[in-house]
């Protein structure tokens, strides 16, 4: 709460009158913008959804703050910009972020503290953890479009850099540090939107592990929806193994992967690799922009782990006199280049991780148990589900196709004066705010 102070700050005359400063406007916040995250909360459902599978262990006489309550100031806070349960030292008092949670800025208590906070991302279990993951998945999907025919299933590995000797922390030779390596989770509907569905915080040795049930939960969230709709998995050549072809095939769910080269995939390529060569040295006319030209073929290749041939699709590229051929493997029936083209369209994804680890601090698991850090990985999921919602709500205005980052910036960091009376809490938000357009038309989209 605010605390009026007759403090004084004197700073230069403008135009030869005094400037001085006090700690005495009441009630003040910078982060009025909360209740935009609070109303796609409520609009999805998400904190409650996720609540509703924690089992609350505590002794009931001795709870002051619920699991819904502590997730929602959680998720809202991390929207809002503060990624560490040591904000709440402060923020736990903040007006903004009390209404946002559903408590009265002055006549109701604080919201949890940081030890509170802390007890309650140690004290999850696994069962908690992966009920928190379906729940999410589940209100992801259920965004999508009503009438969804396909679906795309987008998964990918990131490196989260370790803080000291941490639990499962190990040296990853293809990042060169010692981390986590977390695979993200993406489903992609009709409208385009890349959706963030969920997160699994894995040790620094990456594989294969966890990848098979990112996909089960991946699949089944969305088949539970939409029993009909065709699902298709898109992956770097990481994932291009025999497991991941298998559980395609179980799962009936169409696949594009990419291959890493070998010298089986270069000799069946060798016709392909020779024509773009060819072309490149005799035929400008078909080159591409930026002197690039390119060949795709097809052809049926087994890798000695996989139990039968196929289909494989070969992109022979020559670039300002380089050949550089790459490979994915695929049971789509398009064309070779369309289906190469549907593959190139996951490096978006990569810019979906970025802005999650940059602008919504996936890389703050920073616990020692690795558990711990696991459920904090699901909150920053759940923070990005929210940040979705309300990009989506100001897609049709001067904010539209922006990252998380400049939505917090331009629509939530918004300064206001709390005034609570005995009928009614009043907000008065700052006149010379120059987004108000912007957060109105967020807010109606949003509804209240």
């Amino acid at each position: 709460m605010a605390i009026d102070t007759s403090l004084s700050f004197e700073f230069p005359a403008i135009r030869g009158k005094d400037l001085t400063g006090r700690f005495d406007g009441g009630d003040i916040t910078t982060d009025c913008g909360a209740l935009l995250v609070s109303l796609a909360d409520r609009k999805i459902g998400l904190s409650a959804a996720i609540a509703d599978q924690i089992i609350d262990k505590r002794q009931s006489s001795k709870v002051r703050h619920s699991v819904a309550d502590l997730l929602r100031q959680r998720i809202i806070a991390i929207a809002c910009g503060y990624e560490d349960a040591n904000d709440f030292d402060t923020l736990a008092s903040d007006p903004a972020i009390k209404l946002a949670c559903g408590r009265a800025p002055k006549s109701d208590p604080n919201l949890g503290s940081q030890p509170t906070i802390s007890r309650f991302e140690n004290a999850a279990s696994r069962k908690d953890i992966a009920a928190m993951g379906y729940a999410i998945a589940r209100r992801v999907v259920a965004q999508l479009p009503r009438k969804t025919r396909q679906v795309v299933i987008d998964i990918d590995a990131y490196e989260d850099p370790c803080h000291g000797q941490q639990e499962l922390e190990f040296f990853n030779g293809y990042y060169g540090s010692h981390c986590y390596v977390p695979l993200a989770v993406f489903v992609t509907g009709p409208d385009g939107v890349q959706r963030l569905m969920g997160a699994i915080l894995r040790s620094g040795k990456g594989g294969n592990i966890g990848v098979a049930s990112a996909i089960d939960v991946a699949v089944a969230a969305v088949r539970e929806r939409f029993p009909k709709t065709r699902i298709i998995l898109r992956a770097d050549s990481g994932f291009g193994n025999a497991d991941v072809l298998s559980l395609c095939d179980k799962l009936k769910i169409s696949y594009v992967l990419g291959l890493a080269g070998n010298r089986r995939l270069q000799t069946l390529s060798t016709k392909a690799q020779m024509l773009a060569c060819w072309l490149y040295t005799f035929r400008k006319d078909l080159w591409l922009a930026a002197g690039v030209c390119r060949v795709f073929r097809q052809f049926e290749y087994k890798a000695g782990t996989w139990d039968r041939k196929r289909r494989t699709i070969v992109k022979a590229e020559v670039t300002n006199g380089d050949l550089n051929p790459r490979y994915i493997v695929t049971n789509l029936t398009c064309v070779p280049e369309k289906a190469y083209e549907f593959y190139c369209q996951r490096g978006d994804i990569e810019n979906r991780i970025k802005e999650f680890k940059l602008d919504l601090f996936a890389g703050r698991t920073s616990c020692h148990r690795f558990k711990a850090n696991q459920f904090r990985l699901m909150l920053h999921v759940a923070a990005s589900v929210l940040m979705t919602a309300i990009q989506e709500a100001a897609k049709n205005t001067a904010l539209s196709r922006t990252q998380a980052g400049t939505i917090r910036l331009r629509l939530l960091k918004l300064g206001a004066r709390v005034v609570e009376t005995t009928r009614r809490i009043w907000l008065h938000m700052s006149s010379s705010f120059s987004h108000q357009a912007t957060w109105a038309a967020v807010y109606t989209a949003l509804g209240p």
